[in-house]
């Protein structure tokens, strides 16, 4: 979920520091996400997670709409979902969540991330079939790359995943005006 707040007509967008507590990207900054349950629609697991994570009611969200689907280079498939939250009050669970942050939308309009360009390295193991591939040893493989994306706001640094989101999030809503 790319949940947004509005305090006094500004709207930020929420993101959780992921606790310290936790195994994969401790104190790394996020959305509201998780894992797909059994039986549960995309929406139905965005929505669970964020009312998880954040404390907050269903009823406090209003759902936008679908995001963009992020595929990282990594075989990770992500599916947003941009939202409201309407009276929120700085509540998320401490399991998952260190503190909450609140960056203003228009940082995200008015400045893009900052772009460095990631080689994904071609690397066989030992024993491959080179001799069952046209070329063998000199098959001409593709070459790829990964944008890393990082946006820097005050003395935070919202980066990879999240903010290829982020960006995705902000030009959808542009394009739809949203916000």
């Amino acid at each position: 979920m790319i949940p947004m707040i509005d305090i006094s007509g500004t709207k930020y967008l929420l993101f959780e520091k992921r606790s310290n507590k936790l195994r994969r990207q401790p104190g790394e900054i996020c959305f509201p996400g998780g894992k797909l349950e059994p039986g549960e629609s995309l929406e139905e697991c965005a929505l669970r997670e964020t009312v998880e994570e954040l404390q907050v009611s269903p009823q406090q969200i209003e759902l936008l709409g679908a995001g963009d689907i992020y595929i990282s280079p990594f075989n990770l498939l992500i599916y947003t979902f941009i939202g409201i939250i309407r009276d929120y009050q700085d509540t998320f669970g401490a399991d998952e969540v260190e503190e909450v942050i609140k960056v203003p939308l228009g940082f995200f309009q008015e400045y893009p991330p900052e772009k460095y360009e990631s080689k994904l390295i071609h690397q066989l193991p030992e024993d491959f079939p080179y001799e069952w591939i046209q070329g063998g040893r000199k098959y001409p493989w593709a070459k790829g790359s990964h944008d890393i994306l990082f946006y820097r706001y005050e003395d935070l640094t919202i980066w990879g995943m999240t903010a290829q989101i982020v960006k995705s999030a902000v030009e959808l809503m542009e394009e739809y005006g949203i916000g």
